[in-house]
């Protein structure tokens, strides 16, 4: 079942949450996870790889580079659902 934007910023958040202790509630579509969140690559990973199991995406290392904003994994996990 595809998940909509809102459930996956919803779940994003909680990851995000669980792997650096930021508030579900700074995650924001708008933020950017490096300098509004201050997430490093290492947690990224974890966060990608967490992402991937949680919503059954596939997210190939080089796009991750191209996931700046919240948005913009946001976008890309909903476009790429099954």
């Amino acid at each position: 079942m595809a998940h909509s934007q809102q459930e996956v910023l919803a779940g994003l958040a909680e990851l995000v949450n669980d792997e650096t202790g930021i508030t579900a509630d700074a995650v924001q579509m708008d933020k950017s996870f490096t300098d509004d969140l201050d997430i490093d690559s290492i947690s990224m990973m974890t966060i990608v790889v967490n992402a991937e199991d949680k919503f059954g995406v596939k997210i190939p290392d080089e796009e991750v580079k191209n996931l700046i904003t919240v948005a913009d994994a946001v976008n890309f996990i909903t476009e790429n659902q099954d």
